[in-house]
């Protein structure tokens, strides 16, 4: 797949469209300058089911497992979600202004959300990513960057980067070499 990306509708070919209704409108002339990588679980350590596309559209039952009573009523999303089998779910329009940095600094600038793009990796802190969730989140992230003048191979960064202290993600296990290799390739 070539996860192109449509810039009038910020859609992203080939990525499966869920649409969150946790976005607003980016500040007036900001385009995505930096590329956000995460990582989740839900629930934490665990893999599969549809419980992370629930917490973004909102429609999280808080009575299917204790930790998700934790995160009741939260509102978030980012941009997209790479899932272990590499599979693409997009939840905001690229153009618009996804709710996943939270508290955050990036290259002298706070507001990360403003001037990002979020993506999530299905994964955690202490287990290895899939070779498929490289692949694809370099094909993605070289897709993003052909399409945003401001987005380049060197501001890619982890949550953990933007919130240190607060965030861990993509944690540990990420291998950040791996994937600089597959973006440059």
């Amino acid at each position: 797949m070539q996860y192109m990306v449509d810039i009038k509708t910020g859609l992203i070919r080939d990525a499966e469209y869920r649409p969150s209704p946790n976005f607003d409108e980016r500040p007036a002339e900001v385009q995505p300058e930096v590329i956000v990588i995460h990582a989740i679980s839900l629930p934490p350590g665990e893999f599969g089911g549809d419980a992370i596309d629930r917490l973004f559209t909102n429609s999280l039952d808080p009575e299917v497992h204790p930790y998700f009573r934790e995160i009741d009523g939260l509102k978030v999303s980012a941009h997209l979600l790479i899932r272990r089998d590499g599979s693409v779910c997009q939840f905001v329009p690229l153009h618009k202004r996804a709710w996943h940095a939270g508290v955050s600094e990036c290259e002298g600038r706070d507001c990360v959300n403003d001037f990002s793009i979020g993506i999530e990796l299905e994964g955690c802190d202490d287990k290895p990513f899939e070779p498929s969730q490289y692949d694809v989140l370099a094909r993605v992230s070289k897709q993003l960057i052909k399409a945003y003048a401001g987005l380049t191979p060197e501001r890619v960064y982890g949550h953990s980067d933007i919130a240190p202290g607060r965030k861990t993600d993509p944690g540990p296990c990420f291998n950040w070499d791996r994937f600089r290799q597959l973006l440059q390739s």
